[in-house]
């Protein structure tokens, strides 16, 4: 399929405008985070669908902190002076989990490469801490690279999600400018490890579009990400958080994200979300309940 992507990245187009649904539904959950002191990557990289999550009674907990020991060039999550992870962390997640009533929940951090397995048992207690207070629940996590420790890999693995998630982020020639501390190829061969050790897993990742990449760059990713055991693919658009980040190079429009998606699942991914506003963890649930069909 030949997908063509244009530039048109000097104003936001139209698609890119929405309301912003508050309301009692988005008051709940935002008093809930705030007096149980827990962060969610909604709010921290000022993801465009915070509204619309909040208001529908669900969230993405981002643990370990709101800053991160990485400063990549896309992310609006605070790069700075870091605390301890809060041993209770994971018991609280639980609770809210509980409160919120969540049957799907995912579950991210910052990049801790101050940690020792880049933070891995937190999020092992934190699926654990879920799983028995909430034993119903599905459980999806967005890790970091580790830096490239399968050990660190492992101790996730064991504590059984349901979805694996790491973002590959952007292609392969835009990772010095996008993300200049991480690697294409450890990011592939994380991925790789995941399915390997836990075949049965699902083995989600995501790319962000208009960064300048190109549409035979973004087909190599998608080729890299399945020929590493990745069957769940989310596609979305790059918005600059502020004036210090990147800018976007392109506004790619829902017509051709949907045009990408069609042509992911004709290379083999199972579940594909595709559009302007998807981001990772955006209708999570749904993609992994196609999964199941």
């Amino acid at each position: 399929m030949n997908v063509q992507i244009t530039t048109t990245a000097k104003k936001k187009p139209p698609w890119l405008k929405r309301r912003l649904p508050t309301g009692k539904g988005y008051e709940n959950v935002r008093r809930l985070l705030d007096q149980s002191c827990l962060h969610t990557v909604c709010q921290e990289a000022k993801c465009p669908n915070l509204w619309e999550c909040f208001s529908k009674g669900t969230a993405t907990f981002m643990i370990m902190g709101a800053r991160c020991t990485r400063n990549c060039h896309f992310c609006a999550v605070e790069h700075g002076a870091l605390d301890p992870p809060e041993t209770d962390e994971p018991e609280r997640i639980a609770e809210a989990v509980q409160t919120l009533n969540l049957g799907y929940v995912v579950v991210t951090s910052v990049t801790r490469d101050d940690l020792p397995n880049g933070g891995a048992a937190h999020f092992a207690a934190s699926i654990g801490s879920i799983r028995k207070v909430n034993p119903d629940t599905f459980v999806e996590v967005l890790i970091p690279d580790f830096e490239g420790s399968l050990d660190a890999l492992e101790l996730v693995l064991k504590a059984a999600p349901d979805v694996l998630n790491h973002n590959l982020e952007t292609v392969k020639r835009l990772y010095p400018k996008v993300r200049p501390e991480a690697v294409y190829e450890r990011s592939l061969e994380l991925l790789q490890r995941a399915h390997h050790s836990s075949p049965y897993l699902p083995v989600k990742s995501g790319l962000m579009l208009g960064l300048g990449e190109t549409r035979r760059e973004i087909e190599q990713a998608l080729q890299d990400l399945l020929d590493h055991g990745c069957s769940l693919l989310t596609l979305g658009q790059y918005l600059q958080p502020s004036k210090s980040h990147l800018p976007v190079v392109e506004y790619i429009s829902p017509e051709i994200f949907a045009a990408l998606g069609k042509q992911a699942l004709a290379m083999g991914f199972k579940q594909v979300a595709s559009g302007p506003f998807v981001r990772s963890s955006y209708h999570a649930r749904e993609l992994f309940s196609g999964m199941e069909v």
